[in-house]
């Protein structure tokens, strides 16, 4: 620690950002204006560019080369790649490397920077993690491969992955596709930024909303897994053997079409055959015709978290897919589930039960980090005099349960106190399991956040404002993002009684940066919300939110 390792910290960020920038110099062909040749292809859906790569109509070199510029482009607008793995694509297409009879023959799949790919460092934004290539593909490549596809970038995190923004000394900032002084959200922002700009399919994780949020920040799609269901080992990370709420890698993707695809051509390739953490579960296209064709379905709608009251720009979103599901004769329930607050607080716990310990590990004197991650490691490392003071000052002073209720504990857990965490996080596990059973619903709505995007470096604030995502972590249940419209500066307001002086402490940090007539045009998605290992039913039920909202789609942004 200290100067030298501060200069070596320097050093080896310029160098990757050299890199880069050298890796993007070497491809002027992707530079190039696109071709009507290069339109076609982006205007296909994903199956039938497949069907032409098997039947030698289109070639995957010329696949790799439209979604090259598409990608150099987007980098460009957002700074959202990492390693540029394009020259070896070349290679890859041509000598066989790649199966081309795959389910996914020829198709380019972005990959969040943690997913090891032989050859490319997997540097989860630490500096420490650079120049230490690895020496073969991970699982899930392996079979991204053996399926056709062709990973072609890498992209944008947070330093320490515990984040809803996007940004490190190694790689920089990566900014909102919609607005540069927004964040596209974390910790799978990179994927978000390059989706929304015409990237087609990508693959990040989720600990507490790292795929939803993105998709909900930048206008995108994406699926959280249930854990099982989808590969994860071959990934780097910044909290190895965390499990108190167990990280799940899935899918992301341009369009609902895409991410429905993607998801069933990886399950129907057997990923419990590369990773021994996959269930040998395959895909349940019964499950998927049955909610695809059912005729009414029960849609309970969570109008709060109990924690932060969705801003008026989420509510507006959800209120159309209400009133568009209405209009196709499905009912709307009321719901009334178990304790909300209850989730945020004991994944906290769980989440941190190191006391932040693991992802300042990796770190090198003088090395930034995320403003909402500093916030945790400063909070939970408080000594316990000014901790208790500090929580009875917000208990009783400011009179603020919630939020002196997330600090009263917060701090690192013993080896019994994280074991009563976990029996409690499986009782309320159990809780939830018999009040959905009571419930009779098919799926749940709900907002994937309090607000819309947030600026850069908000997280300081904003942190603990993650139950609409974090929730199902904790249950482990499979959800999704679609995106519904955008913010209204005149319809999304908010109302002239609203006070910031009667908010707990997190509502305070979400509503910081609410404004609407600075969010507008910023996307706003709703979620879809099933049970565990529900994948196939969630994804049928967001094609059926998607296809009753009608011409109220969402627009997604053009391809320039």
């Amino acid at each position: 620690m200290g100067f030298s390792d501060y200069r070596q910290h320097k050093h080896d960020c310029k160098v990757k950002q050299e890199e880069r920038a050298e890796r993007i110099r070497s491809l002027p062909a992707y530079n190039e204006p696109f071709l009507s040749s290069d339109r076609e292809i982006l205007a296909r859906p994903i199956q039938d560019i497949v069907q032409d790569v098997h039947q030698g109509f289109l070639k995957p070199i010329d696949i790799l080369k439209t979604y090259g510029k598409v990608a150099l482009r987007a980098h460009e607008k957002t700074n959202c790649l990492t390693e540029i793995m394009i020259s070896d694509c070349e290679k890859w297409v041509e000598d066989g490397s790649i199966n081309m009879k795959g389910p996914l023959a020829g198709i380019p799949v972005s990959l969040k920077d943690t997913i090891v790919v032989g050859g490319y460092d997997a540097s989860v934004g630490y500096s420490s993690k650079t120049g230490k290539p690895a020496e073969k593909d991970g699982p899930v490549v392996r079979l991204l491969k053996d399926a056709g596809a062709v990973p072609y970038v890498k992209t944008n995190l947070p330093i320490t992955l515990l984040s809803f923004e996007s940004a490190n000394d190694v790689w920089g900032r990566t900014t909102n596709p919609h607005n540069p002084a927004y964040t596209p959200g974390g910790s799978t922002g990179g994927e978000s930024a390059l989706l929304a700009l015409g990237g087609r399919i990508g693959i990040g994780s989720d600990v507490a909303g790292s795929v939803r949020v993105p998709a909900h920040f930048a206008g995108c799609y994406s699926l959280r897994c249930s854990t099982g269901r989808w590969p994860k080992m071959g990934f780097a990370t910044s909290m190895p053997g965390q499990e108190g709420v167990p990280s799940v890698y899935s899918p992301m993707a341009r369009t609902l079409n895409d991410l429905m695809y993607f998801t069933r051509s990886v399950v129907q390739m057997k990923p419990w055959t590369y990773d021994h953490s996959v269930h040998p579960m395959p895909w349940r296209v019964d499950v998927a015709k049955e909610y695809l064709t059912k005729s009414k379905l029960r849609v309970g709608v969570l109008r709060t978290d109990g924690v932060v009251d969705p801003s008026p720009a989420c509510v507006r979103a959800m209120s159309m897919v209400e009133e568009a599901l209405k209009k196709q004769g499905h009912e709307i329930v009321e719901i009334n589930p178990p304790d909300m607050y209850k989730a945020l607080r004991l994944g906290a716990l769980l989440l941190n039960a190191d006391g932040c310990k693991m992802f300042k590990s990796f770190m090198r004197s003088g090395e930034w980090n995320d403003r909402g991650a500093d916030q945790m490691d400063f909070l939970m490392n408080l000594p316990r005099p000014i901790r208790y003071i500090y929580y009875l000052w917000v208990k009783y002073i400011r009179r603020d349960d919630v939020w002196a209720g997330l600090i009263r504990d917060f701090r690192p857990q013993s080896a019994y106190e994280n074991w009563h965490l976990v029996k409690e996080r499986e009782a309320y596990r159990a809780e939830w399991y018999d009040w959905w059973d009571s419930a009779d619903v098919d799926c749940l709505l709900t907002p994937p956040n309090a607000t819309p995007a947030v600026p850069h470096e908000a997280m300081r604030d904003a942190v603990s404002s993650c139950g609409y995502t974090f929730l199902f972590n904790i249950l482990d249940y499979a959800a999704g993002i679609l995106p519904v419209t955008h913010v209204d500066k005149d319809l999304d307001k908010l109302p002239a009684e609203f006070n910031m002086r009667k908010l707990n402490g997190v509502a305070k940090g979400a509503y910081k940066f609410y404004d609407a007539a600075k969010m507008h045009g910023l996307p706003v998605g709703v979620q879809i919300v099933g049970r565990r290992l529900e994948e196939e039913k969630v994804l049928a039920l967001m094609q059926r939110v998607e296809n009753a909202l009608g011409e109220d789609k969402y627009d997604l942004l053009s391809v320039d």
